[in-house]
């Protein structure tokens, strides 16, 4: 059973910086599509960034482009998410996904995925 654990949440002031870290089994050894989605205070779910494990095939929402880098140690079967110049606006609970990549696409406007991890809160303050 493959469960993404997230960890690296946490609370952090405007401008700051912040790594988000999602172990996701098999991914040393099988291409995965993996995904962080965000859902902040009365918002919906959105998706901000996708890589495709072994390629390392990346895509962003527009919101993060720039400040966000997703990346994969697949030694670790670890995804990262690097997130710099927060903002208050990315104050939510932030989620990771996965799925086997299949020729399906996968990029940051996918919003259904096989697996989900529990999900790390980040907070912004201003």
């Amino acid at each position: 059973q493959v469960q993404p654990e997230e960890s690296g949440g946490g609370s952090v002031q405007a401008g700051g910086s912040l790594r988000l870290s999602c172990k996701v089994s098999e991914i040393a050894y099988k291409t995965y599509c993996v995904a962080w989605l965000r859902q902040g205070p009365g918002k919906e779910r959105v998706g901000i960034a996708t890589i495709i494990t072994h390629y390392s095939y990346t895509d962003y929402a527009d919101s993060v482009q720039g400040r966000f880098t997703i990346s994969q140690d697949s030694a670790k079967n670890t995804v990262y998410l690097q997130m710099d110049s927060l903002k208050p606006e990315d104050t939510a609970m932030y989620v990771c996904a996965a799925e086997p990549f299949t020729t399906k696409s996968c990029n940051s406007r996918k919003t259904d995925f096989r697996y989900w991890g529990q999900g790390t809160q980040v907070t912004v303050s201003s």
